[in-house]
């Protein structure tokens, strides 16, 4: 018994280990973002580079949390006077954005300034909260590059899985919520399974513009009832439940990527760009991805299930 024990401990202990160790792996190559696939002319150039050289500056943080938090920027904010929009990301779970850094630049690359942080639990909301009070008092210090360089009434959030239902709560539960301007989130956490876990969120108090999206695989749709039994972390009935709940004065809309698994979220990239393009530089080209009749979503393959107020 005392062997078996002994072994017991020591397999414990190396998946520990393992894990302790994967969670430091990149997660995604530099390049990523050529290997995707689009017949829709917006989707295909806004899910790539834009035309923005970047670069980015790592802080300690006094938060056990947070512990480090990245910001990737135009370059030319360095010597240019001109204010970019934020964009705060709300990591997914067991994530910290050290392991997903191509994905932060290839955002600042369309002129965003973008920040993420450490926490690998963040539906808590907090540590997002923490982390927009923390970069806007960077634009009040004369010896920070962001000093006087962040627009402040052009702040979006946006998040993943967990960080899904974080990025809801940063925009919703905390003083500083009335900053953020809009939010996308791809396959956040179903209202129920958020609440068990400890991520409540309350969708009637989303008041800015919002595009949520999630896949169609079983890992985020199984296809059972997710009020009796886990039908995926982030199913169509949850995305339709969600939409109903949010007043039809906001610009919002639902929509779901073709054949995608919940770990497949990035293949969302091109029109989270757009949204935050529209949202935040006030693009009209972005705008036509979702705006009308004859709006580009409307006619790509990669989505389905789509509803939009505008």
């Amino acid at each position: 018994m005392l062997s078996l024990f002994i072994v017991v401990i020591i397999a414990v202990a190396f998946l520990l280990i393992k894990n302790h160790i994967d969670s430091k792996k990149p997660m995604i190559e530099d390049t990523y973002y050529k290997n995707f696939q689009s017949k829709a002319i917006l989707e295909k150039k806004y899910a790539g580079l834009g035309s923005y050289e970047v670069s980015q500056v790592k802080l300690k943080s006094e938060d056990n949390l947070i512990k480090e938090y990245s910001i990737w920027y135009p370059r030319e904010l360095e010597n240019k006077q001109q204010m970019y929009p934020l964009i705060v990301v709300t990591n997914a779970s067991n994530t910290a954005a050290s392991v997903y850094e191509p994905f932060f630049e290839r955002l600042a690359s369309w002129g965003f300034i973008v920040v993420g942080n450490e926490d690998k639990q963040a539906g808590s909301g907090l540590t997002t909260s923490k982390t927009l009070d923390d970069v806007l008092a960077l634009n009040k210090n004369a010896e920070s590059v962001l000093y006087g360089k962040i627009q402040q009434d052009h702040i979006g959030a946006l998040g993943y899985s967990q960080g899904g239902a974080g990025a809801l709560r940063a925009v919703t539960e905390y003083k500083n919520s009335s900053k953020y301007k809009t939010i996308f989130t791809g396959s956040a956490a179903y209202p129920l399974l958020a609440k068990n876990m400890g991520w409540r969120y309350d969708i009637s108090k989303v008041n800015i513009p919002y595009f949520m999206s999630a896949g169609t695989g079983k890992s985020d749709d199984s296809g059972e009832d997710s009020k009796t039994s886990f039908g995926g972390v982030a199913p169509l009935s949850s995305l339709i439940e969600n939409y109903n709940k949010i007043s039809n004065n906001v610009f919002k809309i639902r929509a779901r990527v073709s054949g995608a698994e919940h770990w497949d979220m990035n293949r969302a990239d091109g029109y989270m760009t757009a949204w935050m393009l529209y949202q935040l530089q006030d693009d009209p080209e972005a705008g036509s991805v979702f705006l009308g009749k004859n709006a580009e979503i409307l006619r790509n393959s990669n989505w389905q299930d789509i509803q939009k107020s505008k």
